[in-house]
């Protein structure tokens, strides 16, 4: 049996039909034997075009190339009799003594009637009587005859032609079958089955190696990876694909379902690799083994640690960071939380630490539209500044002393009671705001160590900086200034970079401590939801996640779902050395948008300008005001002093008018100065709804 694919070689010249009618020479590259089809390749206008053309077509203009194959009797058509095959060699031999005669007589149509050659005869032989008439052969051996003549007419490619067609119709039976075998064994009513068999095939393909107890705890200066929750009660019940796959303890998979043109669906798996991946059936107790825990020690050292939880709402941050769900109970033991301060007070109890006489305090507070809350403090608004040493002071946060575990787990209730929610494009009840709980070792009375653990709000709530509302617009664009400040303030503490991008938002502004120093330590726990209506958010958390990573390694190493962003890199570097040439005081948030440049569009970066400038300018007018209000305060009671005087029979009329006319004077410059910044503060808000409508926000690329 010949291949199928004939004399067809890698290398070969064929003519093949374009779209349009054009028949042209072009050359095979490559033998695509599951469809039956050849690769070709041909130059048009300088450029090199090509696409896959079934054997049929190739065949049938270059039937030279063909296979050599007879075809075998039918075996419904049975061999013809053995008296046909000898009358029909007969017929054929006497064919073969045929010859023309040299004086032929033309006839009518002007054609030689060829005439039967005889040999000379001495004598006159009698005339030799007329050939009896040919027999009519039977019906069947005429039939078996032509059958058998068409058969051998046929050509090489038409054979082909026709076992091709016959391989392609039992393919496509076989695959009719297998469809119908499967629509019985999975409810088809499922949204994306066929999606779910895809990713079913593929895991099968894995090997699956979990991160377990008994792998090593490394230590990391940063310390980047992933947690997957399992499908919640909602999605289970909206029949939602589980589209995340965590095959071994580094590497998380997401397949993204995608379509051709022709409507073709298929999946595009993208791998990231972190230091650590937890798959759905991991504890709060496994995920603080590899990730807070390592860093309680740092704060004994006389250190800094910070760990914090980022992804979208509903993604799992705040089980991690504050301990499971019963309903709508949490149960706060068993969050990163309580386990932190758990090991805190166990490591107080250690013979090195117990000489050293530690007090241990928390605080817990919540970073709300560019705004501090005090959580344990009735929500009181909290002031930023800097003192003379520039050390970041949070004016008013109460420390609350606390001496066992039992006590911070009440001080993480009645903060989680007051934090601020509300309803985003995503979720119906989500933190709107950062809480950050701080662990901090005091040693007669001086700062020794601090433990910052952060339950940042929903990264899908950055994307609301086109909201109609302008407090959503406001929020939103907090929340995605203090995402970028943070990733950049992390860049800078994993690179020993001279200047940290603090002051770009409120969220880093009260952590810079954290971010400078040799002894800091970082942990970021992206928790990510596994369903496919939130693949789109889920990538955003992992490239974000992995962006974030990527900076504490050797920037030519190329890491598997991802590459280094070595443009950024080295951009980064020449704007830190700007910023240390040019001026000392250089706007941080300029500085964060420039390093930013693929995600931060420049109207994006104007509305956060306007934003900045915005919120610091309420922040001015109601100190303004409220030291005016307390001005007025003294001026009510100076007057008062004054018309008690007029009481008087001879009082100083004078002294009177003069004390009178100060006092209003003073009035009308602060009421006036106010005022002109309430003014300011309007056409801050009017400029700010302009930027919002023209907002072009630019995606973050695929890494």
């Amino acid at each position: 049996m010949a291949s199928s694919f004939g004399k067809i070689v890698v290398g070969t010249y064929v003519e093949i039909k374009r779209s349009d009618g054009r028949i042209h020479q072009a050359m095979v590259t490559s033998l695509n034997e599951d469809n039956e089809s050849v690769t070709v390749e041909w130059i048009e206008n300088g450029d090199t075009k090509g696409k896959e053309i079934d054997l049929e077509s190739i065949f049938a203009l270059n039937p030279d190339v063909a296979p050599e194959e007879e075809i075998a009797p039918s075996p419904e058509t049975p061999p013809p009799p053995i008296s046909t095959c000898v009358k029909v060699n007969k017929i054929a031999k006497n064919r073969r003594t045929i010859a023309p005669v040299k004086n032929e007589t033309p006839s009518k149509d002007n054609r030689a009637i060829p005439t039967r050659a005889r040999p000379p005869q001495p004598q006159q032989p009698e005339p030799a009587p007329p050939p009896p008439p040919p027999q009519p052969a039977p019906p069947t051996q005429i039939q078996t005859q032509q059958q058998l003549q068409n058969a051998r007419r046929k050509s090489n490619c038409v054979k082909e032609v026709e076992k091709l067609q016959e391989k392609r119709e039992r393919r496509r039976l076989q695959q009719q079958e297998l469809r119908e075998k499967r629509a019985q064994e999975v409810d088809t009513t499922i949204p994306n089955y066929e999606i779910m068999y895809m990713i079913r095939d593929f895991r099968a393909s894995l090997d699956y190696r979990p991160l377990t107890t008994a792998d090593m705890i490394e230590e990391h200066r940063i310390c980047v990876c992933v947690r997957k929750r399992p499908l919640n009660k909602k999605e289970v019940t909206m029949k939602d694909l589980d589209v995340i796959t965590i095959p071994s303890k580094d590497v998380v998979m997401v397949h993204e379902p995608k379509q051709k043109v022709d409507l073709t669906r298929f999946l595009e798996n993208q791998t990231f690799r972190f230091d650590y991946a937890f798959d759905e059936s991991t504890t709060n107790e496994m995920v603080y083994r590899f990730t807070a825990r390592p860093l309680v020690e740092t704060i004994f050292e006389r250190g800094m640690a910070t760990c914090f939880a980022y992804g979208q709402t509903g993604s799992g941050k705040t089980h991690t960071m504050g301990g499971d769900f019963s309903g709508k109970n949490q149960d706060c033991s068993k969050g990163i939380y309580a386990l932190a301060a758990r090991d805190v007070f166990l490591m107080l109890k250690k013979p090195n630490n117990k000489k050293l006489e530690l007090q241990v305090y928390a605080t817990f507070f919540e970073i709300y539209s560019g705004k501090v809350f005090d959580l344990l403090n009735r929500k009181a608004k909290l002031r930023v500044l800097e003192d003379g040493k520039q050390q970041v002071q949070v004016v008013g946060l109460q420390e609350k002393e606390v001496k066992c575990t039992e006590d911070v787990l009440k001080l993480i209730e009645v903060g989680n009671s007051c934090r601020t929610s509300g309803q985003t494009s995503a979720n119906a009840h989500s933190s709107r705001s950062h809480a950050v709980f701080q662990i901090i070792l005091r040693r007669k009375g001086k700062m020794h160590g601090k433990f910052s653990l952060i339950d940042l709000a929903g990264n899908e709530r950055g994307a609301d900086t086109s909201s109609a509302d302008r407090q959503t617009r406001l929020e939103g664009a907090e929340i995605n200034k203090s995402l970028l400040a943070l990733k950049e303030c992390i860049r800078a503490l994993g690179r020993n970079k001279p200047h940290t991008p603090f002051r770009a938002s409120k969220l880093t502004q009260v952590l810079r401590d954290s971010f400078i120093g040799e002894n800091s330590r970082t942990c970021m726990i992206a928790t990510i939801s596994p369903g496919m209506t939130s693949c789109e958010n889920t990538l955003n958390t992992l490239r974000y996640a992995n962006r974030v990573k990527e900076l504490t390694v050797d920037p030519n190493q190329v890491m598997e779902g991802g590459r280094p962003n070595i443009h950024g890199i080295n951009q980064l570097d020449i704007l830190d050395e700007e910023w240390l040439s040019i001026s000392p005081q250089r706007d941080d948030l300029k500085l964060l948008c420039e390093q930013n440049e693929e995600e931060v569009s420049p109207q994006l970066f104007t509305f956060h300008e306007v934003v900045s400038q915005l919120v610091e300018m309420e922040e001015q007018v109601l100190e303004d005001h409220r030291a005016v209000f307390q001005e007025s305060i003294r001026w009510l009671e100076d007057e008062k002093v004054l018309l008690e005087m007029t009481e008087e029979v001879d009082y100083d009329v004078e002294s009177y008018a003069t004390q009178l006319e100060q006092i209003l004077d003073q009035k009308i410059e602060i009421l006036s100065e106010l005022r002109d910044k309430v003014k300011s503060f309007r056409s801050a808000l009017q400029e700010e709804e302009q930027a919002s409508k023209q907002i072009n926000p630019k995606r973050p690329r695929a890494l």
